[in-house]
């Protein structure tokens, strides 16, 4: 039973919880500036706990989504394997340990910062809302878990009491719409003609669509990123945070890649665990922005 339940709670998806050191990472400079270890330490430290706080609310929604979806996912050749699909984990349990995940992390998100555990509850509210209804319209499932990955970052901005930047929403926006469409691409091709028995927006979305819609959302987010690099007031006035866009490029480029031809799209988080050159990339990205930021407040 333990092993069941920590299975549907997806520890491994944990990953996308990470965005909430995006804000400390790009705007949270001035402990840095003034070489105030103290204040550092707390930020670090509040940010952590926001990333433990939102695992055991995601997790909660894990939980309750295969509850939801148990019936579909009997028809899927990879989720069928799901503890609550193969009868390996009881319903009742499963909402039972939701339920407890989602009070004790909300509970816990509001006592550390009032704002925090309001944007907890709103990813909670989102994520519920995606599960009983928001998934079975096309367009607007991508866009619900987008808007998921956006609360992500916006609470490791609240919970440090950091100005949310507008670049914010609109990097992170864009870029979850590339990984969710792509994400509806992989699942559309895996499905094959059972598509619309495993997920409603199956039957209604098109792979020619989806590729377009993919374009579309790789170019934008590519020129968001960029006009941030020169245009966000938080970022050195000398244009040096431009170094880095070659690696999302690369990066956004590599994941298209691995769409088309390794089809990793359904499991993002794996195209992130097992392809190096994507990694590597990622690394060097978040390198040359440290190195950037840190040698404009030094």
């Amino acid at each position: 039973m333990l092993k069941a339940l920590l299975l549907t709670a997806r520890p491994r998806q944990w990953t996308k919880n990470l965005l909430v050191y995006f804000a400390l990472f790009f705007t949270a400079g001035e402990a840095w500036d003034l070489g105030d270890a103290a204040l550092a330490l707390s930020l670090v430290g509040k940010a952590t706990l926001a990333l433990a706080l939102f695992s055991l609310v995601s997790s909660a929604q894990y939980l309750v989504n295969d509850v939801i979806d148990a019936e579909r996912d009997r028809r899927h050749p990879k989720k069928r394997l799901r503890p609550v699909a193969s009868g390996a984990l009881p319903p009742a349990a499963a909402l039972t340990a939701g339920g407890i995940l989602a009070a004790v992390g909300t509970a816990a998100a509001f006592a550390v910062e009032p704002l925090f555990g309001w944007t907890a509850a709103g990813y909670m509210a989102v994520s519920l809302a995606y599960s009983l209804a928001l998934k079975r319209f096309p367009v607007l499932d991508v866009f619900a878990v987008s808007a998921g990955f956006v609360i992500r970052a916006v609470a490791g901005a609240v919970v440090i009491q950091a100005p949310v930047s507008p670049w914010l929403y609109v990097c992170t926006g864009l870029g979850s719409l590339l990984i969710a469409l792509s994400k509806r691409r992989s699942e559309l091709v895996n499905a094959g003609d059972g598509a619309g028995k495993q997920r409603d927006t199956l039957d209604l979305y098109t792979i020619p669509l989806l590729d377009q819609l993919i374009g579309i959302a790789a170019a934008v987010a590519l020129m968001a990123y960029t006009l941030y690099t020169f245009t966000a007031p938080n970022l050195p006035q000398n244009g040096q945070m431009m170094l880095t866009t070659p690696f999302v490029a690369y990066g956004v480029f590599r994941y298209l890649y691995l769409i088309h031809r390794r089809n990793f799209g359904e499991d993002p988080e794996e195209a992130l665990f097992t392809d190096a050159p994507l990694a590597i990339a990622i690394a060097l990205w978040l390198a040359t922005a440290a190195a950037v930021l840190l040698g404009a407040r030094g």
